[in-house]
């Protein structure tokens, strides 16, 4: 009997952080429980059971849930006591490179299973190659620091030039453009903030 106790007892820990998790995980994305269950595959009634710590998913379904989520089933799972501190973005990791072709590099540096509010990215730009973003949603604002190279910025009607070391913000709710006017390639760090 006492071993019994003390498997529940090690088990409690673990149902509740994933209990936490993938409740927390589900409002932060705005999805109630019947469109979880229909993006996930996993019955409501499962999905309400595991949220209030009544139920130990199988594997097939917590793999369907972490795929909901966009993460492993590891990440679903991790205990906050055991999990690290940091997270590395290897430079040559191919999951953040976002885009590559002979106009533009753009790598993204945040994780991607992180709140989208905010993003982080590298960009390369190839002399006279312009990025073209079409309007954000509303409020959205960037913000950029220039590494490398000079580049013009345009935001709705408005421009300006920036150089190596230069930073700028400017709206990002309206159609706006990087362009490399440098004679080598350009390399910028770009911050999107969407709250």
């Amino acid at each position: 009997m006492s071993s019994q106790l003390k498997t529940k007892k090690d088990i409690e820990p673990i149902a509740q952080v994933l209990c936490e998790k993938v409740k927390g995980l589900r409002k932060d994305k705005g999805w109630t429980l019947e469109g979880f269950a229909t993006i996930s595959g996993v019955s409501r009634s499962m999905l309400s059971q595991i949220e209030r710590g009544q139920a130990n998913p199988t594997l097939a379904v917590a793999c369907r849930i972490a795929q909901a989520f966009s993460i492993s089933v590891g990440e679903l799972v991790d205990e906050p006591w055991t999990a690290s501190a940091i997270e590395v973005i290897r430079r040559n990791d191919p999951a953040f490179l976002y885009r590559s072709d002979s106009q533009c590099k753009i790598r993204t540096l945040s994780p991607l299973n992180m709140e989208k509010n905010i993003e982080f990215y590298e960009l390369s730009i190839s002399v006279g190659a312009q990025l073209k973003s079409a309007a954000h949603f509303e409020g959205a604002r960037e913000f950029i620091t220039v590494e490398k190279g000079s580049v013009e910025i345009t935001a709705g009607a408005d421009t300006s030039m920036l150089n190596e070391g230069d930073s700028a913000h400017y709206r990002g709710d309206v159609a706006h453009n990087i362009t490399n006017t440098a004679a080598v390639e350009a390399v910028c760090f770009l911050v999107v903030s969407y709250s």
